[in-house]
């Protein structure tokens, strides 16, 4: 099972160096810790390479053996990077539902908008059925007139027949009467019952004539009837005519909003286009900022480093051997027996060995490491912006897992050389009892002074390095704040633009759906309003009619009475001619 473990070191003069690992935590799943409760610590011999208080992943046995060993710092630094990553993304994710509550809010509001919409629409056509139903009103009492109508075409008719019969009888009596005034010729007289009988049928004949005023006053209704529902008729044109004009002013004033907010979206466009690239190379400049202030961050730690490594050498140069020679009791390795020192001696010059190969394995890691971070800067300064940005994250991983290891390496060299100085004195001791003498000199001792020297050239020149690269960062943060003022200026305008447009688009949308409904209302309008006129003109065509038939009888029964007239006329002539005498 894998633990997170802290070393911890005890330190005696008989049996040396003893290691622990204390368990801090243990892993449950792959993503999954848990503290490990109480104080519990396993001793190892495993673990005598790595310094006091660092932090390792050890592979535990269920009987707490142990099985692998490895620094946990690059993992650590790995599980922090992918928190701050999942954070991000949670943050991100966040932000998703936030706009997602935006937009269902607006479509309610939508929604909501249209049900008003429809609920108006629908009032529209209960007002338009109700005109409808009224139009149906009128076309039923059209129906009655024309029924009327036709009942007086029919009472024309009948009249018209029976003015024909008369006009037979009347040709008749009239043939009759020719006759008995040849025969009044051959006589030239006329008794009195033939005057009677004459003047019955005279009586009878002027009785038959067709009276044509009541007709004409039904005729003249209906004429009146119609008038009236023309006029009624001609006010519903009216009003289509209205809306008709309407329609056409609304669809010319549509089709030009229609151009304008096209135009404006193309111009929108452009200009959020012009943005985007003024985006892109704020982001550059941002991105080379940062990759730039890492870079300073880097050198002034690197810097400091230094100064701290320059410092402890100095002291290491003057007082390491004193101090170290302070924590050993030579009194007792003095009178400690002989096999048991130089057992302590080999033990001590196997840790010696160890610590030496792990430390030299660290620093061939440190100087790939700071290779990898060369090539990384290279590539960036070639990369295109959009390799730029993961070359940049890849970067920051790299110069942060080379801080770790440099400060565990800082710590490393220091216990190095406290152990090759504590080797010497155990070896100086152990050789002065085997009556060899002392060695001439201390294993591990160098000298130290080209060390101080070339820390000092480096640092100068890390210096200058820090003082270009602070003269570039200023440049390239006045060019991002100009930059960020004006990406923050035109992204307002935008911003204020695409509402405008927004607001004109929801405008045109209305008034294309109103014009759609007045336009519709307009063809029920005429499409109802028109076999209404037809009706009409067709009635109106039969009462003209109609009104014809009556004249040409009101005409003919005219004649009638003036024939019946002459008649009187030539049959009192006769009767009071010198022949009645």
């Amino acid at each position: 099972m894998l633990y997170l473990a802290e070393v911890q070191k005890e330190t005696t003069f008989v049996k040396g160096t003893k290691t622990k690992l204390k368990l801090l935590a243990c892993q449950r799943t792959e993503q999954s810790w848990s503290a490990v409760p109480g104080e519990e610590a396993i001793q190892t011999d495993e673990a005598n390479k790595f310094n006091e208080g660092v932090l390792v992943l050890v592979d535990l046995t269920a009987s707490k053996q142990v099985q692998r060993i490895q620094e946990a710092s690059r993992q650590l630094v790995s599980t922090l990077q992918n928190f701050s990553r999942l954070q991000e993304k949670f943050k991100t994710q966040e932000e998703e539902i936030e706009q997602w509550k935006q937009s269902l809010t607006y479509q309610s509001q939508e929604l909501n908008r249209r049900e008003m919409e429809m609920e108006s629409r629908q009032a529209q056509l209960e007002q338009l059925a109700e005109d409808c139903e009224r139009l149906d009103q009128q076309r039923h009492e059209f129906e009655g007139t024309r029924a009327e109508v036709d009942r007086l075409r029919e009472e024309l008719n009948r009249s018209r027949q029976e003015l024909e019969g008369a006009w037979e009888h009347l040709r008749g009596e009239q043939q009759r009467l020719q006759e008995r005034q040849s025969e009044v010729q051959r006589s030239a007289v006329l008794d009195e019952e033939q005057a009677r009988h004459i003047q019955e049928l005279l009586n009878r004949l002027s009785g038959a004539v067709t009276p044509t005023e009541s007709v004409r006053e039904q005729l003249n209704l209906g004429f009146e009837i119609l008038d009236r529902q023309q006029a009624v008729l001609n006010q519903h044109w009216q009003r289509l005519e209205q809306q008709r004009s309407s329609a056409q002013q609304l669809q010319g004033e549509v089709d030009q909003q229609v151009q304008t907010v096209q135009s404006g979206w193309q111009n929108w466009q452009q200009a959020q286009n012009g943005l985007e690239q003024l985006q892109i190379d704020l982001r550059v400049n941002q991105g080379a900022l940062k990759l730039k202030q890492e870079q300073e961050q880097m050198l002034r730690l690197y810097l400091q480093h230094q100064e701290e490594l320059y410092q402890q050498i100095d002291r290491l140069k003057d007082a390491s051997a004193g101090r170290v020679g302070a924590k050993i009791d030579t009194i007792a390795l003095e009178n400690m027996p002989f096999e048991e020192l130089r057992t302590i001696v080999q033990d001590l010059q196997q840790d010696l060995e160890k610590l030496s190969r792990f430390v030299n394995d660290q620093e061939e890691e440190l100087v790939s490491q700071q290779e990898t971070i060369d090539e990384l800067q290279a590539k960036i300064q070639q990369a295109s912006e959009y390799d730029r940005l993961s070359l940049e994250t890849e970067m920051a991983d790299e110069q942060e897992s080379y801080k770790m290891l440099v400060a565990t390496l800082e710590g490393q060299r220091r216990n190095l050389q406290e152990r090759r100085e504590v080797l010497s004195i155990h070896q100086n001791i152990l050789l002065r009892r085997s009556g060899q003498g002392e060695a001439e000199k201390i294993e591990g001792e160098i000298d130290l002074e080209p060390v101080l020297g070339q820390i000092a050239t480096s640092k100068q020149q890390q210096a200058q390095e820090l003082a270009q690269l602070e003269a570039q960062i200023a440049e390239l943060q006045g060019l991002i704040e100009q930059t960020q003022g004006r990406v923050e200026g035109q992204a307002r305008d935008q911003e204020n633009r695409h509402n405008e447009l927004r607001r004109l688009e929801q405008e045109l949308s209305e008034r294309q759906r109103a014009l759609g409904e007045l336009w519709g209302q307009t063809n029920t309008y005429q499409e109802t309003l028109q076999p209404t006129q037809d009706h009409m003109n067709e009635l109106r065509n039969k009462l003209d009619a109609i009104a014809g038939i009556l004249g040409q009888v009101q005409e003919a029964g005219d004649y009638q009475l003036q024939t019946i007239a002459e008649m009187r006329q030539v049959f009192a002539n006769l009767i009071n001619a010198p022949a009645f005498t």
